[in-house]
């Protein structure tokens, strides 16, 4: 019997009775991280780590059962010998290794390889068989380092100040907002953030994350003036009501999505920073390198191309059906023909 299968509820140990990031309620839960489609509500035990702590029990809330363990801390369950590594995708984001009878699978959740002050780094565990998220594995999704980044999303802000224009940033609330801030040069102006964003950052403070002063919205009298101001906000928020108390905006989104120039086109937004908490492509293939697996599981999103290419350069890949979107907000709308196409 496999140690790992899929069921309905998710990928499941039958060896040690847990499931690995179920999607529906489940009696023990192991969670890589906690955006909602990983971290589900109605779990009756949740094991997680100790380091997203105040994340989790923001999405979760205090009356789930929850086991918090270290990095490296190896649990015991039904025989089975389970830890938790880093994942480097977020505050508290882990891969599980899963060990039963000298067979190791490590599930990785979503990871991405850069270093991100808000995180621990992503740190590659051997194993036999590794399921990998697959949300921008394609060759065309490279990163820049990020620093070029955050130096272009400075300038940009400085320039809108001397336009008289307010600076708004779209980025999710949970886990991007917060890598945002914490490169961004707080120096030049006040931040604005969204309610949404102001709660999180809450939990990442709690969690040990420094991240600059943030000033809410409602704070200010109504005919305020945002003109050298930057407001966080979530993407939900374009478009909204919300935005017309800042007057003349600029608009711009960080996203991985935003490679490509046609969803930039179709966010409606005047810039486009790339900036991803997930692997790009030669991260992708990096780490799966790194794993020495020789069985890889491939999650959402391009699921049959990265399986394809794997399979032709000799490892033994599948497709695994999950109902994992890659971050509940951060789900691409459509690509051209040609975008899907590795070779």
């Amino acid at each position: 019997m496999a140690l790992l299968t899929e069921t309905r509820q998710g990928l499941y140990c039958a060896a040690g009775d847990f499931f690995v990031d179920p999607w529906l309620p489940v009696p023990n839960a192991i969670v890589t991280h906690a955006h909602s489609d990983h971290a589900r509500w109605g779990c009756k035990k949740y094991l997680a780590a100790k380091s997203g702590e105040h994340i989790f029990r923001m999405r979760l809330g205090d009356q789930a059962e929850f086991d918090f363990v270290d990095f490296g801390d190896p649990r015991t369950i039904n025989g089975v010998k389970v830890s938790l590594h880093p994942a480097g995708h977020m505050t508290g984001s882990a891969q599980i290794r899963i060990e039963y009878r000298g067979e190791v699978v490590v599930v990785s959740g979503d990871y991405k390889l850069e270093s991100d002050p808000t995180c621990r780094q992503f740190d590659p565990v051997r194993c036999h068989t590794f399921v990998t998220e697959s949300t921008f594995g394609l060759p065309i999704y490279q990163w820049a380092d990020p620093q070029h980044v955050f130096d272009g999303i400075n300038e940009w802000w400085r320039t809108n100040q001397i336009n008289s224009v307010c600076s708004v940033l779209f980025g999710y609330s949970v886990g991007k907002a917060q890598r945002l801030l914490s490169g961004i040069e707080d120096s030049i102006g006040p931040i604005f953030a969204h309610g949404a964003i102001l709660k999180s950052c809450e939990a990442y403070r709690s969690c040990g994350v420094d991240l600059p002063t943030l000033l809410r919205v409602t704070s200010v009298q109504k005919k305020h003036d945002f003109a050298q101001s930057l407001v966080i906000a979530p993407p939900s928020a374009r478009g909204s009501t919300w935005l017309r108390r800042f007057g003349k905006v600029s608009l711009a989104m960080a996203s991985g999505w935003m490679q490509v120039r046609g969803i930039r086109r179709r966010r409606v937004v005047d810039r486009g920073f790339i900036l991803s908490d997930h692997v790009d492509w030669p991260g992708l293939i990096g780490a799966i390198k790194a794993t020495e697996a020789e069985s890889i599981w491939v999650t959402p999103g391009y699921t049959r191309q990265v399986t394809r290419w794997l399979n032709k350069n000799g490892w033994n890949a599948r497709e695994v059906k999950t109902q994992f979107r890659s971050e509940a907000a951060e789900e691409e709308p459509g690509t051209s023909k040609d975008e899907n196409t590795i070779e």
